[in-house]
């Protein structure tokens, strides 16, 4: 590595890095999909509501529809007796109009004829006769869903920005779009370094691990919506690892694990201060802090550090929110441990949930893979500030 001295920011915090680096990224732009495929894109501008929701006041369980004052009598005792004059259900209402002494069977989801305003279950009445049922309790208005009283025509429902979850597909649907505007797939280059670094499935020779971070980073660059362009791995030379990064042309963004810190033998960090432009090195965080955000040939780069659990805590707390345009979703908990203290870090420290507090895990080294699995969570410790058991924390879920 170079002896200048630096012209770019060292250790800044994390949210100036999670600023830089949504900085750096290119305006996706946005396109419309079919519904079908819409899941996990994020929305490029409100939904509307092109109907009601329920288009008509309609029953919400099976029973018979009449008119409220005829049944206030009603009692097991002392049933109330009504004539039925015929039916209502789904895609076919009842056409006429329930005058008094009167009721019309009614199934879950019909449209509440004109002269009702009630409902009684089903399991309150009594056949007497074909044309006549006995009513045990009165009817109630309350299992009438009225019309609009989810959404109305006209409202919007679906904010920019949101990610089309499950329910909120269902819900787009519901609304009556066929196809939905969703911002364009950022197309993420992801390249793993270092001559350590082999393909799970083979044998491994001392002082070597298993590719963890390039899948665990797959999955994750999936998880945000993102068009991930496999770069493989790329061994610890200036030459190989500067063949590589050229392959990356096209995307928006390159990422990549490893080569950031301090050693003679991380090339990444020295390809992009002698060659690249450095946009920060360093982030105020643990794990995580030998993260680096650049450039290359215009292209952003993202410098994850190599160990696996620094490596997808940064993403998490960093990368995702920048990809996403969703900040980092915290809760706020009760400390059951004290959680250790960094004077000039912030901690993410690895923590399990039960009973709704927070408990410190007992390894917190970057190596310790595992312990994300185990926790899901990280209690969030600011530089300086003292967490002591019974304290309230923020908490990342995993």
């Amino acid at each position: 590595m170079t002896s200048r001295r630096p012209d770019f920011p060292m250790f800044v915090s994390v949210s100036e890095a999670r600023k830089m680096l949504a900085a750096l990224l290119p305006d996706p732009g946005q396109e419309e999909v079919p519904l079908a495929g819409a899941r996990g894109r994020a929305l490029a501008a409100p939904l509307a509501a092109l109907v009601s929701h329920p288009t008509a006041t309609e029953s919400a369980l099976d029973g018979i529809a009449a008119q409220e004052e005829d049944t206030l009598s009603a009692a097991p005792a002392s049933p109330v007796r009504l004539r039925v004059v015929g039916e209502s259900r789904a895609g076919a209402p009842f056409e006429g109009t329930v005058g008094p002494g009167e009721c019309v069977r009614i199934y879950t989801g019909a449209p509440l004829p004109q002269g009702a305003d009630a409902i009684c279950p089903v399991e309150q009445l009594t056949d007497d006769g074909e044309e006549h049922v006995l009513l045990a309790r009165p009817a109630s208005p309350g299992d009438v869903r009225p019309e609009g009283g989810d959404f109305r025509v006209g409202e919007t429902v679906l904010e920019a920005g949101v990610p089309l979850t499950p329910p909120r597909v269902a819900l787009a649907a519901a609304l009556g779009h066929a196809r939905v505007p969703v911002r364009r797939r950022l197309r993420v280059a992801l390249l793993s370094t270092g001559d350590e670094v082999v393909e799970p499935g083979g044998p491994l020779s001392p002082g070597q691990v298993y590719d963890s971070n390039r899948y665990g980073l797959h999955a994750m660059l999936e998880e945000c919506g993102c068009e991930v362009v496999p770069l493989g791995h790329a061994p610890d030379s200036p030459q190989a690892l500067q063949e590589v990064v050229g392959r990356a042309g096209g995307a928006d963004v390159l990422l990549t694990s490893g080569g950031v810190s301090m050693g003679r033998y991380d090339f990444m960090r020295d390809l992009l201060i002698e060659h690249g432009r450095v946009a920060f090195w360093k982030v105020r965080m643990r794990p995580g802090g030998p993260a680096l955000l650049g450039g290359w040939n215009g292209l952003p780069v993202f410098g994850l550090p190599g160990n696996p659990v620094s490596s997808l805590v940064v993403f998490h707390v960093i990368v995702r929110p920048a990809l996403t345009g969703q900040p980092v979703q915290t809760l706020r908990l009760r400390a059951g441990t004290p959680f250790r203290t960094l004077p000039d870090k912030t901690a993410f420290w690895r923590a399990t949930i039960r009973d709704g507090q927070v408990y410190d895990y007992p390894k917190q080294g970057s190596g310790v893979l595992r312990s994300l699995s185990d926790t899901g969570a990280l209690v969030v410790v600011p530089e300086g500030v003292r967490v002591e058991a019974g304290d309230d924390v923020d908490v990342v879920l995993l």
